[in-house]
């Protein structure tokens, strides 16, 4: 009777509404829907009746009765929470989000309990329920546990950001946290307006870009925090973005319901990053001076997070890393810091952003790939990947190699559709065949006439970093190039059929694999600490857009798109940024290095196959590519144990490692300990020559009376020995320290890879070890 009552309630209200729908032409988009209008927490003693009064007044304000306010209210929250859920049209949560005692208004959409980034949050949350399976739903409960982040702050330093993206509305959001101290600064195309309850500041920093290049070029760049690249909007959208439904790619592809790591954490941007003038090289730049300035008001604003998808080529000593040092000063106030780990690999000693008070998170794929054959004149296909929209078409074909102007190559570039290398005698109808190829390659292609290209995947194995081209093209994986190569030298008339792409779902195993491009260790200034911390995706991610970035990467090219696909580091780091935001929310006392640790020691290196995570090559791959491992957030919220460190532990890692030149207050000792003895979830220890010894020391962030004991995996002519084997805790909140004692046999050499594993019966806290002992 009572569910009879309810249903005869809601459509009663659902009809009254509709007279009204219908009296003034309202659009679908105003049809009611079930809003949760949030009020805090009860004050005082009410009983029942006033409570539900009290709801129903909201309601009244913007309903034609009290009759009628009475039969849209779909529950009334009385004794948890204050608050109430009803049916409402958009523009009355609107109206109902303005009054006075309102915290939040969000729309309960049963597709926002299961958010993705059309698919990287997803495939997150299937990996975990493979790793664990009595983990399922875990993302919906994480996000409920966080509040999906609405009272933190992160602050995203990069290169601007469009504000009128979707990704960004304020709809049914509270009020800004009181914590927040920043503002909306104007400039060319940006005020005050454009910022609201997500977008809650933004700031823009040029001055050593200035004094570098000259006067900012309007016609290049927005003398504002407006983003005219797009990345800056792509990695702050991954962090918190609204959930957007239909979000999709030119072309349709990715298409899917968009949402960032923390749907309603408030974003602050901080664009450093500025377009050069052609003419003084092009490409885009961000001057460590304007870094570190907007590293100092991000941490007056009062930013909870920093999400820092930037960094150097090659690394860089901390006293001389902008990134590095404007982040020691936000650890220094317990700020989460996330940085990328740089996309120079597959070469070692390329990670960048090492500085211990940084999270530093590496690349890795999802399980969705953009299949887009090519069917060669005999029959054979060639696998490859391409987002770029087009007709099926069959072409002529030739091997640029044998189509270019003499004179215009070596032998060591021949092949490779460089500018101005293609003869358009030659080319002109046909399509060319690029031995390696991206953008640069496709555009020679079309200004030589060609109508279509087939490029060969610029990096080795089964990872293709997806982007549009301007003409048909398609991307084919390294080990098809030789197929088609020996098929065009068989035949006087060979021709290529390409496909249009298919989005294919698992069709990527094993997953995740590491990105061809991530950057990996040895960490070239520190060896004795281990980079990348934590891997996460970053391959092929689709996230929002600035609506004057080309997203074909051509300048020339005007066509507009609100979400784009690409990868990077830059697109793995907000996806922990927002994974870390979502554990400040449950933990607001944590230090930044207890959310580090959570994040790090509730990883798993293993794949969807249940094998070790390999490389693009299919190679097993180490910590030195993954770090920890993948990150695995909802396990992240409860990890047990977490090493703590403190802002002088991390001068004192100074003294032990490149001097400490960060903060001359501190006094070093006389002899400081190894760098390898810094209070880390991860273990690194270098030109090891007999044994070593180190101290870590764990905090109890579970729950009391509980009982660890240690595990180890130990790699060959090495010995582990952990003392004491056993810890226990008698509160939360308790501290153990134990030795870890690493020795090596004579005939150890080389890079080692271990593990050791504190567990409780419920909690799995990871360590990984990595040892050299020529290097």
């Amino acid at each position: 009777m009572r569910m009879k009552n309810q249903l005869l309630t809601v459509v009663f209200c659902a009809l009254a509404l509709l007279v009204n729908i219908i009296n003034v032409s309202s659009t679908s988009s105003e049809l009611p829907k079930v809003y949760i209008v949030y009020l805090g927490e009860h004050v005082g003693d009410k009983t029942f009746q006033e409570i539900e009064d009290a709801h129903h007044s909201y309601l009244h304000s913007v309903k034609g009765s009290r009759e009628e306010a009475k039969a849209c209210v779909v529950y009334s929250y009385k004794n948890v929470i204050n608050g109430f859920s009803a049916l409402l049209t958009p523009d009355e949560a609107h109206k109902i989000s303005k009054m006075d005692g309102v915290i939040s208004v969000f729309h309960s959409d049963p597709k926002k309990t299961r958010p993705h980034t059309t698919r990287s949050w997803d495939f997150i949350n299937l990996l975990e329920a493979k790793w664990d399976p009595t983990r399922s739903n875990t993302r919906d409960k994480l996000l409920t546990q966080a509040d999906y982040g609405q009272n933190v702050v992160v602050g995203v330093i990069d290169t601007g950001v469009w504000p009128e993206s979707e990704s960004f509305n304020d709809v049914g959001m509270g009020p800004i946290p009181t914590t927040w101290n920043g503002f909306c600064q104007t400039g060319v195309g940006f005020d005050s307006s454009h910022c609201n309850r997500k977008l809650v500041g933004a700031r823009y920093y040029l001055r050593a870009y200035e004094a570098n290049f000259g006067p900012l070029d309007p016609t290049i760049d927005f003398r504002s925090a407006r983003d005219s690249v797009g990345h800056g909007t792509h990695t702050s959208s991954t962090v918190g973005g609204r959930s957007v439904p239909n979000a999709a790619a030119i072309g349709g592809f990715g298409i899917g319901n968009a949402t960032g790591g923390a749907p309603l954490v408030r974003l602050a941007m901080y664009k450093v990053c500025w377009n050069i003038p052609a003419d003084l090289g092009g490409g885009n730049t961000c001057a460590d001076a304007d870094v570190i300035a907007a590293f100092d008001d991000a941490i007056a604003d009062g930013v909870d997070i920093i999400s820092v998808s930037l960094g150097s080529e090659t690394p860089t000593p901390y006293v001389e890393d902008g990134t590095a040092i404007g982040a020691l000063n936000a650890v220094k106030r317990d700020i989460v810091v996330v940085c990328s780990a740089g996309n120079s690999g597959p070469d070692p000693f390329t990670v960048t952003n090492i500085a211990p008070w940084i999270i530093t998170v590496g690349a890795s794929s999802i399980d969705r790939v953009f299949s887009s054959p090519v069917l060669l004149g005999n029959g054979v296909v060639a696998e490859g990947q391409s987002i770029t929209p087009f007709v099926k078409g069959t072409y002529p074909l030739v091997y640029a190699a044998d189509v270019e102007i003499p004179g215009t190559t070596t032998a060591d570039t021949f092949g490779l559709c460089l500018p101005g290398t293609l003869s358009p005698a030659l080319v002109a109808g046909k399509a060319v065949f690029c031995w390696k190829g991206d953008t640069v390659s496709a555009l020679e292609v079309q200004r030589a006439g060609g109508v279509a290209a087939v490029l060969g995947n610029p990096k080795e194995g089964v990872g293709v970093s997806q982007t549009p081209y301007v003409i048909p093209a398609s991307v084919v994986l390294s080990d098809q190039k030789l197929k088609i190569y020996n098929y065009i030298r068989s035949t006087a008339t060979p021709t290529a059929t390409l496909t249009p792409a298919r989005t294919l779902i698992g069709g990527s195993s094993p997953t995740p694999f590491m990105a061809p491009f991530t950057s990996r260790g040895p960490n070239a200034i520190e060896p004795n600490l281990l980079k990348p911390d934590i891997t996460a995706p970053g391959f092929n991610i689709l996230a929002a857009w600035s609506e004057v970035a080309s997203p074909f990467g051509v300048a020339s090219d005007n066509r507009v798109a609100k979400y784009n696909i690409i990868s990077g580091t830059s697109m793995s780091c907000p996806h922990v940024a927002g994974v870390a935001a979502l554990i400040k929310a449950i933990h607001p006392d944590w230090s930044s290095a207890a959310i580090r640790s959570a994040l790090m020691t509730t990883t798993s290196p293993i794949n969807n196959l249940d094998n070790l995570i390999t490389d693009a090559l299919g190679i097993f791959a180490t910590p030195l590519q993954y770090g920890s491992g993948h990150i695995q957030p909802s396990k992240a919220a409860d990890p047990g144990l977490v090493y703590d460190a403190s802002y002088s532990d991390y001068l004192l890692f100074l003294c032990s490692s490149t001097g400490n030149f960060l903060d001359p207050t501190f006094n070093c000792p006389i002899i400081p300990p190894s760098a390898s003895n810094l209070n880390y979830p991860s273990l690194a220890i270098t030109n090891l020559i007999g044994a070593v010894t180190v101290e870590r020391t764990v905090t109890n962030v579970g729950a009391g009376n509980t009982t660890y004991t240690v595990s180890t995996s130990v790699p060959r002519g090495y010995t582990f020995t952990i003392s004491p084997s056993i810890l226990h805790f008698s509160a939360t909140g308790e501290k153990q320290s134990f030795t870890i004692t690493v020795a090596a046999a004579a005939t150890a050499s080389g890079n080692a890879f271990g593990w050791y594993v504190w567990f409780d019966g419920t909690h799995v806290v990871t360590s990984p070890v990595v040892i050299n002992t020529v290097f």
